[in-house]
């Protein structure tokens, strides 16, 4: 009977650790290509497995054009046989400048059955301004110090995304972004793996195809340097599935994968519509 709370412990941390970078990679909305100056708006529902079994959904919101973006998200996550429950939600806004996010405003909200906790920032001129967390974070010689410098010339988890999916439509994997958190900062680099047709995809007149990007979680600051952490920087099997929309000029997020020792973690798209001057649209996998 002791060795069972041993046992779970080591599910919970890798499962809670994956599904929140699932999430965060998750919070893309789609890329509007600056010189085309179009609004765009995005609502997407996601379902989150992890080993092959539904834990949680995921809501995604967006509104861009050609000088500002507005994010939100909404993510739910049951598992372990009620043993995790957990629920977020996440705000992000900025200009456009020259297609590039400039963020102004992020939160993060999320609460399990034991606690809940906020995170809000404010950005100026490329960096954190200032930073609130909920509860406040204790000092520990255990993390990785986080400096002033860190703070600068980042991005948040969301705007970060938006910027990963500002390339052109058949090569969006070549880049690498510079994120912070709130407690963490890190980098995600993107490479190009390869292009596969999606099987699930119903006619939409769109074609049926995912660029797969391969992803490196690369810890800089903020972090504790423990097995977890260690293990996602190593792994090389992270991958987000973007879905071209040609005729709307624009990125969708079709899937997202993170590996653990204990499993798999993976959201994936079930209905995204898409409203532009000229059309709507809605793809359903």
């Amino acid at each position: 009977m002791r060795t069972k709370p041993a046992r779970l412990s080591l599910g919970v941390s890798p499962l809670a650790r994956a599904v929140g970078l699932v999430l965060m990679l998750l919070c893309m909305p789609t890329a509007v290509l600056a010189e085309a100056g179009a609004p765009s708006k995005v609502s997407a529902r996601y379902n989150v497995t992890f080993n092959g079994f539904n834990i949680g959904s995921f809501r995604f919101e967006s509104s861009v054009d050609s000088a500002s973006y507005s994010l939100t998200g909404r993510a739910k996550v049951s598992a372990l046989l009620g043993i995790v429950n957990w629920s977020g939600a996440t705000r992000s806004s900025g200009d456009l400048i020259q297609g590039e996010p400039a963020p102004a405003a992020y939160s993060f909200k999320y609460k399990n059955s034991s606690k809940s906790g906020s995170v809000d920032m404010s950005f100026s001129k490329g960096r954190v301004a200032d930073r609130t967390l909920v509860p406040p974070r204790s000092p520990s010689k255990k993390r990785v110090p986080l400096t002033e410098e860190h703070l600068q010339g980042v991005l948040d988890p969301m705007s970060a995304v938006l910027a990963m999916t500002t390339g052109q439509l058949d090569n969006p994997c070549n880049r690498t972004v510079a994120i912070f958190d709130g407690k963490q900062r890190f980098d995600l680099a993107l490479s190009f793996r390869r292009k596969e047709r999606i099987k699930e995809a119903r006619p939409s007149g769109e074609p049926a195809v995912a660029i797969v990007c391969g992803v490196r979680y690369i810890p800089v600051a903020g972090h504790r340097s423990n097995k977890t952490v260690r293990t996602l920087a190593a792994s090389e099997g992270i991958e987000v599935a973007l879905r071209p929309i040609p005729s709307a000029n624009i990125l969708v997020p079709y899937e997202v994968r993170v590996p653990t020792f204990a499993g798999s973690a993976v959201l994936r798209a079930k209905r995204v519509e898409i409203t532009t001057e000229m059309r709507q649209i809605a793809l359903v996998h």
